[in-house]
């Protein structure tokens, strides 16, 4: 078995990068207007960061709200069990 990777068409990368663009709202709002590549990848790793950030801040919050809930409350129960879902 060989241990070379296969090569990705001009024509896959392409339409990977068509796909990419129609997922980031960024370009969604921006048209129908086509980025270069290099400008969608940064994009990508921006909205990446900013997902991040915004997982963290909820998570910040849902703990801080976590401690101030009586742990046998009837909120506390309805919150862990979104969190299992």
């Amino acid at each position: 078995m060989s241990s070379r990777r296969s090569r990705i068409s001009e024509e896959e990368i392409n339409e990977l990068i068509s796909k990419l663009q129609s997922l980031l709202p960024e370009t969604r709002r921006r048209g129908a207007g086509r980025a270069s590549s290099a400008k969608l990848l940064q994009e990508t790793c921006n909205y990446i960061r900013s997902l991040r950030r915004e997982v963290d801040d909820l998570s910040d919050r849902l703990s801080a709200l976590m401690e101030t809930m009586d742990n046998n409350s009837a909120e506390a129960e309805i919150v862990r069990s979104l969190l299992r879902s």
